[in-house]
């Protein structure tokens, strides 16, 4: 469907379809076998500046919003989740800068981060600490000039790839939490490392590892906004990068469908392409309907984030459960459709089913996601 996109934003989808079309494809399989980082697939959308798509035009960014990375993470999610994912965690690891941050801490990590110079990650997950944010326990604690940190952070994307790193940790244990607070950890930090790399069912071009912070030393001036306000911070944060996640739904979902459409085209039984039987036609036109609806409500959400950004929370959960839940079925029918060739290797639809389970799961499982929902109709309705 015609989105009317502006010529900027028709730019933005266009390179980031070429990039996908012509790097990330013929690819994606040898990176997940290998479960390679994308370096230099990642350096090539650096070159291409769109890493700067949701940076400020004074950083060297587009200056554009949350519309416009969507557009870009729906063409190299259509290319490989996994890689995508690399791509989208970075931003999730700025977003607490660009909200929170000083102007000193933005002039000092936002330029290198559009340039794709630097790469960021986000480490809030803990073992015991995933839907219950509030149960955080590694600490940070004042002395002198400098912040100390102590504590693990689990199951951090783009962990031990990216350079700059944006960590909650407990600074006032007596106020729950109230006493969370942000800061920025740099990869060169002392007292700071990471565990092995983790071996996942999907998404395995990024990379996966634990945080460990014994007597991490930081200056004083990376924290980011006020002590004590750090969950603000991360729901914010979490806010405003949702929709990059159902995105990346979609993106998967047309990936798949793409494949499902050409495979029964091809694919003859009873004399006849498996297209032309009712049974599979019924299949792919569910499968269309859910991949357009998905869009068009990720693409609604998004604008209006951009519009809204103090009234996003709702539009950002409902998008990411829609779209992420169809990931899922899509490409599980995809399989169907590929029939014994689906479970293959050698097709790329057990791939997609692999990777279109994290989507469900991370930035806030959909069972949280419709909390979230739930919570915001109790107040509407008031």
């Amino acid at each position: 469907m015609d989105y009317f996109l502006t010529e900027e934003q028709q730019m933005i989808k266009d390179l980031a379809a070429q990039i996908s079309d012509e790097l990330i494809i013929p690819q994606r399989a040898e990176l997940d076998r290998t479960e390679e980082y994308p370096t230099e697939i990642l350096d090539a959308v650096a070159q291409a500046d769109l890493f700067g798509i949701y940076i400020p035009e004074e950083y060297g960014g587009f200056g554009t919003g949350c519309f416009e990375i969507v557009l870009a993470l729906e063409q190299f999610g259509r290319g490989c989740t996994g890689i995508a994912t690399a791509f989208a965690a970075s931003a999730l690891g700025v977003y607490p800068i660009l909200i929170s941050g000083s102007p000193e801490l933005k002039d000092k990590y936002l330029s290198d981060i559009a340039s794709g110079k630097k790469r960021a990650a986000f480490a809030l997950t803990e073992a015991n600490a995933g839907s219950d944010a509030s149960g955080i326990q590694t600490t940070a604690v004042l002395d002198g000039d400098e912040w100390v940190l102590n504590g693990t952070k689990q199951w951090i994307t783009n962990a031990g790839e990216a350079q700059i790193y944006t960590v909650i940790a407990i600074t006032d244990k007596k106020k729950g939490p109230r006493g969370a607070t942000m800061f920025v950890v740099e990869d060169t930090d002392p007292g700071f490392s990471y565990g092995p790399k983790e071996k996942k069912l999907g998404i395995r071009a990024s990379s996966t590892r634990e945080l460990i912070f014994k007597d991490c030393r930081i200056p004083k001036d990376r924290i980011i906004g006020r002590q004590g306000a750090g969950f603000i911070t991360v729901m914010k944060t979490l806010d405003q990068s949702r929709p990059g996640i159902a995105i990346l739904g979609v993106g998967l979902g047309q990936a798949a469908l793409d494949e499902s459409v050409t495979y029964a085209k091809q694919r003859v039984q009873f004399g006849k392409p498996i297209i032309s039987f009712q049974a599979i036609q019924h299949m792919l036109a569910d499968m269309a309907i859910q991949v357009e609806a998905a869009r068009a409500l990720v693409y609604a959400a998004a604008k209006h984030i951009d519009a809204h950004p103090k009234d996003m929370s709702k539009a950002s959960s409902m998008c990411k459960v829609f779209a992420t839940d169809m990931a899922m079925k899509v490409t599980v029918d995809a399989v169907q459709v590929l029939a014994g060739y689906g479970y293959m290797r050698e097709y790329p639809v057990e791939k997609m089913m692999r990777d279109a389970k994290i989507l469900q799961i991370y930035e806030g499982t959909n069972q949280i996601q419709r909390n979230v929902i739930g919570q915001a109709l109790n107040k509407e309705y008031a």
